[in-house]
């Protein structure tokens, strides 16, 4: 089973970080860290499988308009706590082969920054965003690229 969760995760699996705008927040903003594997509809029981190895995460379909045939269902873990004890932990030990090896780390330093609660600062924030142009596709988040380089609170937009 241990082999199997390592190379569904290296095939169809993503460690990935987003910042999103919510006003509710401090800074504006908040931090999305979330470990997905993604499966289509035929293959929902390997995602349950996974779901009850790790005793966590939820199971979404995405219902699908385009040319394929059934739906993709995604299993997502977002869970600070489950991510640093579960999901991060298991990997650490069971190395991933390609170079989701290496998202790993950097999914790993923006979940400790989180525990931690780095995040919610603006210096915080901008590590995480610095950290999450290296993973994945190495796309700069887009509040980076702002003439601010900010998320703004209601109090900031305000004046």
């Amino acid at each position: 089973m241990i082999g199997w969760i390592v190379g569904i995760t290296d095939g169809e699996g993503c460690f990935t970080v987003s910042i999103n705008r919510n006003p509710t927040t401090k800074l504006g903003c908040q931090v999305l860290p979330e470990f997905v594997v993604t499966q289509g509809e035929k293959s929902l029981k390997a995602l349950e499988k996974i779901q009850k190895f790790f005793k966590c995460g939820r199971i979404f379909v995405n219902r699908r308009h385009d040319n394929h045939k059934e739906n993709i269902y995604r299993f997502c873990v977002r869970s600070i706590g489950d991510l640093r004890t579960k999901i991060i932990p298991f990997f650490k030990e069971n190395k991933l082969q390609t170079a989701k090896r290496k998202d790993l780390t950097y999914f790993s330093q923006i979940v400790e920054i989180m525990f931690e609660g780095k995040h919610l600062s603006k210096k915080g924030i901008t590590r995480v965003g610095r950290i999450i142009e290296k993973m994945n596709t190495k796309k700069t988040p887009s509040f980076l690229k702002s003439s601010e380089t900010t998320c703004q609170s209601p109090a900031d937009s305000a004046g």
